[in-house]
C-alpha cells in the first residue's frame, strides 16, 4: 500500500481538536492499514516524529429511511501521538 493511500483524511471534531493540545492528531485511515504503516506515513508526509499510534474501528450507524434500516459503513480511525515539540501545521488554525 502506498503511503498516500494509508491516510484518508484528518478527523476534525471537537474531541480531536482537544487532543491537539496533548500533541495527538486523529486521522481516518484505510481499513487494511497497520500501526507501523500509519506511523511511517505520518512521519514521511508531515516530517514529524511519531511516538505512538492507537487504532479504533468505528462501527457504522443504523438509520431508518422509511421502512428500511440502512447501515453506514464502518471505518478506521488512528490517533497519532507525536514527540513533544513536534506539530503538524496542517491542523493549525482549525
Amino acid at each position: 500500500m502506498h503511503l498516500y493511500e494509508v491516510l484518508r483524511r484528518p478527523v476534525i471534531t471537537e474531541k480531536a481538536t482537544l487532543l491537539k493540545e496533548g500533541d495527538k492528531y486523529a486521522f481516518e485511515v484505510a481499513k487494511e492499514a497497520s500501526k507501523p504503516q500509519i506511523k511511517e506515513a505520518v512521519e514521511k508526509i508531515f516530517k514529524v516524529k511519531v511516538v505512538k499510534v492507537n487504532v479504533i474501528t468505528v462501527p457504522g450507524k443504523t438509520k431508518r429511511m422509511g421502512r428500511r434500516e440502512v447501515t453506514s459503513s464502518s471505518w478506521k480511525k488512528a490517533i497519532v501521538s507525536l514527540e513533544p515539540g513536534h506539530k503538524i501545521t496542517f491542523f493549525e488554525g482549525v
